[in-house]
């Protein structure tokens, strides 16, 4: 299982990055949201913006957050290409050769994670260039990558659990929708949950997004690392990879 699986993992991999097109959208999307949404509330009183955002810079306090959200978005590619693989035969090749249907699912939503993290560096680089500054410890960076892994697998294993049974190309995009927006902005990936109504607060308390940009704020900004926020990451990972490969033996086929 393990073989089958990088395999299909590196496949994954080098689909992605064979093609240029969507490396360049992986890469400017991002970099749109910190140039533009970051600089949304750069005429905002300094005062105001270290009350609220304890920093000057609002795209230092954006940077950790929209990277989380970044690691979001790949989960709907995960869902995507195995749509593809349905509509295109290759599923229907593999199931029929000694590969288990756990290590489809298995590279599918690592494969999708290893690409989200393509936008960590360039958008590190690229907020240099708007005064963000970093207090890095190499350990506490190592860690905070692999917080971001384990958003993306995690939200990987979501969209491909929902999106299984089907081979309609607009379901990855519909459920997108559905997920996406409202996870991103009832998490503190934006915004401090202190700016939040009551009800809003409770779902930032669960939301995975959340932990994993005060991780990412904690790590590069210079302040103590929690480590209940990559074990709240691992778990829920590790609940959400054991459900796909449950829904993998019951509900993954080639049609």
């Amino acid at each position: 299982m393990i073989r089958e699986t990088f395999a299909l993992f590196m496949r994954e991999v080098k689909k992605t990055y064979r093609n240029k097109m969507v490396v360049l959208i992986m890469i400017i999307q991002p970099l749109m949201w910190l140039i533009f949404f970051g600089n949304s509330l750069a005429n905002l009183p300094s005062s105001f913006l270290s009350t609220i955002f304890h920093t000057t810079n609002y795209i230092q306090f954006l940077l950790p957050g929209e990277l989380a959200t970044g690691m979001i978005m790949i989960g709907m590619f995960s869902s995507m290409s195995m749509i593809q693989d349905k509509r295109f035969g290759f599923l229907k090749r593999i199931l029929v050769t000694k590969a288990p249907k756990e290590s489809v699912f298995l590279g599918k939503i690592t494969g999708a994670a290893t690409r989200g993290l393509i936008q960590i560096p360039i958008m590190c680089f690229v907020s240099i260039f708007f005064g963000v500054v970093f207090n890095t410890n190499v350990l506490y960076v190592f860690v905070w990558i692999l917080c971001l892994f384990l958003l993306g697998t995690g939200m990987a294993s979501i969209y491909s659990i929902i999106t299984m049974r089907s081979n309609d190309w607009q379901t990855p995009g519909v459920v997108s929708n559905l997920i996406n927006l409202p996870l991103m902005f009832s998490s503190q990936a934006l915004f401090p949950a202190t700016l939040f109504p009551q009800w809003m607060q409770v779902i930032s308390a669960f939301n995975p997004i959340s932990y994993a940009a005060l991780f990412g704020r904690e790590v590069l900004f210079g302040g103590t690392p929690n480590w209940f926020y990559p074990l709240y990451l691992l778990i829920f990972c590790a609940i959400f990879m054991f459900l796909g490969i449950l829904a993998s033996r019951r509900w993954l086929n080639a049609e």
